[in-house]
């Protein structure tokens, strides 16, 4: 049986740090998961909104993408019976409608658990970006975390081959955050620590395996 190689954060000589990172602007993604961000993001910014249709321009506004990429998006979710479009203007159809309610509540699930980690700001920032990757599994996972009375743990400080919840990413730049959270490290997520090497660790996640750097492994949080 093939073994799956261990994912390495890293930089020329070390591992991945926070100066790697770029801020936020879209995923760094193939264009297909750029795609479905970005459909995700539409749905959500016109189901929040109270008029019945949305100025495509103030979607524009709000999603930082390329022109190309909310084009191609809208068309997807035109095709797919979720929108529609009338001149420069947008509206949900019922099918899109409860999409957009599906998405509204999981990024307000994913908010209100952040709400109790930071600020409502960052809060809010971080729920945008862990929205388009967590799963049903992981998302029960938070709700159940919510009700957790007890002090997490650094990461570093996790026993060798002992398994528990990621509850906490803290990282100060949000490109940092997206781009650990995009390769599949998140909270709510199970995490253990497999190897200890010099300067660093290496987890296994869902059946990956990742070789962090001590500046990223401090980052991560786990139940204790």
């Amino acid at each position: 049986m093939k073994q799956k190689k261990t994912k390495f954060f890293k930089r020329p000589k070390s591992f991945l740090s926070d100066q790697d990172i770029p801020g936020k602007n879209y995923r760094k993604e193939p264009k297909e998961s750029i795609v479905e961000i970005v459909k995700e993001d539409i749905l959500r910014i016109v189901g929040e909104e109270r008029s019945k249709k949305v100025r495509l321009k103030f979607i524009k506004s709000k999603i930082k993408a390329s022109s190309s990429f909310i084009s191609e998006s809208i068309r997807e979710l035109k095709r797919d019976g979720l929108i529609r479009l009338d001149k420069k203007f947008l509206r949900l159809t019922e099918k899109g409608r409860d999409e957009a309610e599906y998405i509204i509540k999981k990024h307000s699930v994913l908010e209100e658990y952040f709400k109790k980690k930071r600020g409502g700001e960052e809060a809010h920032k971080a729920a945008d970006i862990l929205e388009h990757y967590v799963s049903v599994e992981v998302l029960n996972n938070i709700k159940k975390l919510s009700t957790f009375k007890g002090e997490d743990l650094p990461l570093l400080k996790f026993e060798l081959n002992r398994e528990d919840l990621i509850t906490d990413i803290e990282f100060p730049s949000s490109g940092l955050f997206e781009r650990i959270v995009s390769m599949g490290i998140l909270p709510g997520e199970k995490i253990r620590i497999v190897n200890k090497i010099p300067d660093g660790i290496v987890v296994n996640v869902s059946g990956k395996k990742f070789a962090l750097g001590e500046d990223i492994a401090r980052g991560i949080r786990v139940l204790g």
